[in-house]
């Protein structure tokens, strides 16, 4: 079940008409939670539901455990590790790591076929089973830490692990920020619900308007059916992809976040346009924060981080990002991607001690940032090393573009240009204008709310999934 669907319409319809029938009440409230959320889960696959229960389970055992036996702590953590990257090992990265391995012995000259040997229900990839394998597993490690105190009730864990608005594709939210809301008779009044409405409506629009009609243009490149070549092209196509991700991901967190409102619960942001950004450390403040948190909270601060010494701080942000791009995808593209990072943000800490450098305006490097961002998003994208090296090739040889494509894609052209409108509008609003003022003043919301559906209903692209399904 996905959010731009007719099927989560009428789910999200009677799960809201029911909700102030529950909330107020503990056990049935999260019993009631936890049996939509479960509904929302398994309407892809109730098969899957074994997995995330399973998961669930170990680590909750595993967190009360850990408290109650702290001799044994580090066993049950492991237990928890265990659970936790075994079923994500199997479920996502069991087809690479063979495929990789067969590769290897048959230029060693041993022919072998592990791919062939990988179980049938291995192949499938569970929607969503990198987030939430996350989310249980920075439970288990907190509780370790002894930074957060496991919950006994059963009904309470299992509300805070499969909550069906962030289910599948984030955000990643911590058990010490939500467990304590879990906690509470959830209170909403009108101006949560209406705050929760404006950012699932601009959510759908970013996700429907402006990354569903970019797609079809996305794919044609990258499938081979654009028919249309140079450098032009290919720089359009990578900034288009930019923008792509960003309102196809930004919109999920969005709409995740207005739910969570009208629950009368609070997510933190997810993004915080990172395109603005005038430094790689900086987009990675605003790119995915629950994501990049997580990887500085649980693997680059936990290895050593900065502490000890600038060399060793870059090995460990290489391995950070490494894993970072792992965690996206079983390919080596995906790895690359993470790589790439790695390398601008070295780069970054060197350059950025330059006298000269630091004068450089800040729309310079805002520009270079994103020139950065979207040479990696080619790894991100491409369907191979080869295709990877091909578009970058044609990025950076500055071959002539026939001019064509911009008409054949012309509606793609002008969503990108709304969203690349929208960003530069916010930028400027925050340098130049009290946006709060205006908002007070004119109740813009209102006409944003208006527009935002009538375009919604008039400009929607091609039914996609959200590309974050895939992780």
């Amino acid at each position: 079940m996905v959010f731009n669907s007719l099927e989560f319409l009428l789910f999200g319809l009677l799960f809201f008409l029911l909700w102030p029938l529950f909330k107020k009440k503990d056990n049935p409230r999260w019993l009631y939670l936890v049996t939509a959320s479960f509904l929302f889960y398994g309407w892809w696959d109730w098969r899957f539901l074994f997995l995330i229960i399973g998961s669930g389970l170990i680590d909750y055992f595993s967190g009360l455990w850990i408290d109650k036996f702290p001799k044994f702590r580090k066993q049950f953590l492991i237990l928890s590790l265990i659970g936790n990257l075994g079923s994500l090992s199997i479920f996502k990265y069991s087809t690479f790591f063979a495929t990789s391995l067969d590769s290897l012995f048959w230029k060693l000259g041993v022919q072998t076929n592990l791919v062939a040997n990988i179980p049938e229900f291995a192949l499938i990839l569970p929607v969503g089973i990198s987030f939430y394998t996350f989310q249980s597993l920075s439970y288990t490690i907190d509780v370790y830490r002894g930074r957060l105190n496991p919950t006994k009730n059963i009904l309470h864990f299992f509300s805070y692990l499969s909550m069906f608005p962030q289910l599948v594709a984030g955000p990643i939210v911590r058990a010490k920020d939500l467990l304590k809301q879990l906690s509470k008779v959830p209170t909403v009044n009108a101006l949560q619900v209406w705050h929760g409405i404006k950012l699932i409506v601009f959510g759908l629009f970013q996700k429907v308007v402006i990354a569903d009609n970019l797609s079809s243009f996305i794919d044609a490149a990258f499938s081979g059916n654009g028919h249309y070549n140079g450098t032009l092209y290919w720089w359009v196509i990578m900034v288009a992809f930019a923008f792509q991700i960003y309102c196809d991901f930004s919109g999920y967190s969005l709409i995740a976040r207005g739910l969570a409102k009208t629950m009368g619960y609070h997510f933190k942001m997810n993004f915080n346009h990172p395109y603005l950004s005038s430094s790689l450390k900086e987009f990675w403040g605003r790119w995915h924060i629950s994501l990049s948190t997580w990887f500085r909270d649980y693997v680059y601060i936990p290895l050593g981080g900065g502490r000890k010494g600038l060399y060793k701080g870059m090995l460990f942000l290489w391995i950070t990002m490494l894993l970072s791009g792992l965690w996206h995808g079983a390919n080596i593209t995906f790895i690359v991607w993470g790589g790439m990072h790695a390398l601008f943000l070295t780069l970054e800490r060197f350059y950025s001690k330059v006298g000269i450098l630091r004068k450089t305006p800040k729309g310079v490097w805002i520009l270079i940032t994103f020139v950065q961002a979207c040479v990696a998003w080619v790894f991100f994208r491409a369907e191979s090393m080869e295709q990877s090296l091909t578009v970058l090739k044609s990025m950076f040889t500055f071959t002539s573009s026939d001019f064509q494509f911009l008409t054949t894609y012309f509606d793609a052209m002008v969503f990108l240009g709304i969203a690349i409108v929208i960003e530069i509008s916010v930028h400027v609003k925050r340098t130049k204008i009290n946006v709060q003022t205006v908002y007070r003043k004119f109740n813009l919301d209102l006409v944003f709310i208006a527009i935002a559906l009538v375009t919604i209903v008039m400009f929607r692209g091609e039914g996609q999934q959200f590309i974050y399904f895939q992780f």
